[in-house]
């Protein structure tokens, strides 16, 4: 007898194939039946009659690290199709962490992430490890609505072996290489799934400092990552200097992304892991990505194992009177902002308030590092500010930008930014369209997800939890991708499945779910395609401490199965937490 049989759905299952209708039989959490027409009995049968089936969603970067301590549903991954986390991206994360020194750790994790510090304090049970083996004991004591994979974080590596010296970016010793790779070694045999570290001077710390693992030298990095041989297993995920630009208004980066190239080059053939990296088009070289491509082909067919890490959208920073805006660290504005909210959005209406507002110089935070700062950057983007409508256009002609709006009005741009805050009592956001946008529309994108060497993620699902909402990014792909593109070319339901799902689990050696396969574990989306949609945002203060957080909720998922056992029903969790840690 079957636990569930799934019947009737097209399914589509993650391999690249074309959909077939058929059935799906599960048993103890497994596929044990996959054929056109199921004929055994079951406890449960679902008819997916006019669904699709496909497998759960491997989403490789999320920064859960601290939220796995205070939560169990796993949002806004768990609403959006995903059976399975990769978390400890970027270099940053808890673990190791030498007792009493969880401020070192969550100071980098704020200012690089954009968790609130507060939340992270509060939330994180503190005390409860020490060192990664440790950390990833805890998580699997614990239960979720998904699976949870956990890499091994650079900066907190080097936070605990070389303490003020680590987070001061000085050169490590023999002594001090031979000791963080013996974490390395240790973390991946307790099960760690890869290495992470940030090479960019764009992470830095809530005072502003480069993140621990900056400027590493490649002795550094290389002994790290000879770490990972012995093991046979782990990804090496990095986030290269260059990746975003020369960072000029920062210093300027320190390497260019050709010199990371041959370092990544490098890690994966001396090690035989693979390497899997940020990349997106930029402002200052937007045909950059194209080269890289191109010197990614050329490596791997000469040996390397390298994986591009690729967008779905463009990067997209909100703004929204509740989060981040051009007016909040404005004198008469700081003055206001902790009233009650509607009380404050009724100030700002008055006329001697608003001006105020727009003649007040802006008061610099005293953490550089934090997204405090960014008040500027709605200034100087608004060429790329534009309305988040509803319903949503994530591909906007550049006529709809602030700027050019402001323009037709002849009106000043800050006193059209303003207008639009206020309005619907305070309840409009605007998204800043930067990295992948600077076309004026999704055409690198679509390139880049295309490629065949590329993976799909930087969701940073979990992170930047005020600031960008693309942990939805499984939705939108086969939303907007699949079905609903309107200025150029669409990218194939079956293939974004694919990439999502089965390229996804492979490439972390998850070789026992993404995809539909009799013998593979019953992690399943069953999903009204038609139907499937994302909705508005919603601004909630759900997180310890009182923490805010953004989230999209989405319609159409019918049922989303974890290990077999059904998690979420009509868009809704259903309270079953069959999450597992994902030991390598």
């Amino acid at each position: 007898m079957l636990d569930t049989l799934i019947k009737g759905g097209t399914i589509i299952d993650g391999l690249g194939g074309p959909g077939r209708l058929g059935d799906i039989g599960i048993r103890d959490g497994f596929i044990v039946e996959l054929s056109e027409s199921i004929s055994t009995e079951a406890g449960e049968i679902l008819d997916a009659s006019g669904a699709i089936v496909t497998p759960g969603f491997v989403d490789i970067h999320t920064h859960y690290d601290g939220q796995v301590s205070w939560d169990e549903e796993m949002n806004p991954s768990a609403s959006h199709g995903v059976t399975s986390v990769v978390m400890g991206n970027c270099g940053v994360g808890f673990a190791p962490v030498p007792p009493g020194g969880e401020r070192d750790l969550i100071e980098v994790m704020e200012g690089v992430e954009d968790i609130p510090g507060t939340a992270l304090y509060e939330g994180i049970e503190w005390g409860k490890w020490e060192t990664f083996p440790e950390y990833l004991d805890y998580i699997a004591s614990r239960k979720f609505a998904l699976n949870i994979g956990a890499q091994i974080p650079h900066a907190a590596v080097r936070n605990y072996v070389m303490g003020q010296r680590g987070r001061d970016n000085e050169a490590a010793t023999q002594d001090d290489l031979d000791k963080m790779a013996r974490i390395v070694s240790e973390g991946l045999s307790a099960g760690a799934v890869g290495f992470s570290t940030s090479r960019t001077i764009g992470h830095r710390s809530t005072h502003g400092h480069s993140i621990p693992g900056t400027f590493a030298a490649e002795e550094e990095i290389m002994t790290l990552a000879r770490a990972m041989t012995a093991s046979g297993k782990g990804v090496f995920e990095l986030i290269p200097a260059g990746c975003i630009g020369d960072l000029e208004q920062l210093g300027g980066e320190h390497r260019t992304i050709d010199q990371e190239l041959d370092l990544m080059v490098r890690i994966s053939k001396e090690t035989d892991r693979p390497v899997t990296f940020t990349m997106l088009q930029h402002g200052e070289q937007t045909e950059a990505w194209k080269d890289i491509l191109d010197r990614v082909s050329a490596a791997n067919q000469d040996g390397a194992q390298l994986f591009p890490q690729v967008a779905c959208r463009p990067i997209g920073l909100v703004s929204n009177l509740k989060t981040y805006h051009l007016f909040q660290r404005r004198e008469t504005f700081l003055k206001l902002k902790e009233l009650p909210f509607d009380q404050l959005v009724a100030e700002m209406r008055k006329p001697e308030v608003r001006a105020a507002i727009l003649s007040d110089e802006d008061i610099t935070p005293d953490l550089p590092g934090t997204m405090d700062n960014l008040y500027s950057v709605f200034k100087f983007g608004a060429s790329q500010l534009f309305e988040i409508e509803d319903p949503i256009d994530y591909e906007p002609t550049q006529e709809k930008s602030f700027q050019s709006r402001a323009d037709a009005k002849g009106q000043d741009i800050e006193d059209f930014m303003y207008d639009f805050l206020i309005q619907d009592a305070g309840s409009r956001f605007a998204i800043m369209l930067g990295a992948n946008f600077y076309d004026f529309n999704h055409d690198a994108i679509h390139d880049m997800l295309s490629h065949p060497e590329t993976v799909t993620g930087l969701s940073d699902a979990g992170a930047h939890v005020t600031l960008i909402f693309d942990g939805v990014a499984p939705t939108y792909q086969m939303t907007h991708w699949s079905r609903d593109r309107t200025r150029g070319k669409k990218i194939p339901l079956e293939f974004i499945v694919q990439k999502q799902s089965h390229k996804n689990a492979e490439l972390y050696g998850l070789h026992d779910r993404g995809s539909l396969e009799i013998g593979k574990r019953a992690d399943i989306n069953v999903i009204d395609f038609d139907r499937l949609k994302l909705g508005g945002l919603e601004v909630h203060a759900d997180l310890p401490a009182g923490g805010k957080r953004i989230l999209q909720p989405a319609s159409g998922y019918i049922a989303t199965y974890v290990n077999g056992v059904k998690t979420r029903e009509n868009d809704k969790d259903t309270g079953a937490r069959p999450g597992q840690l994902l030991r390598s």
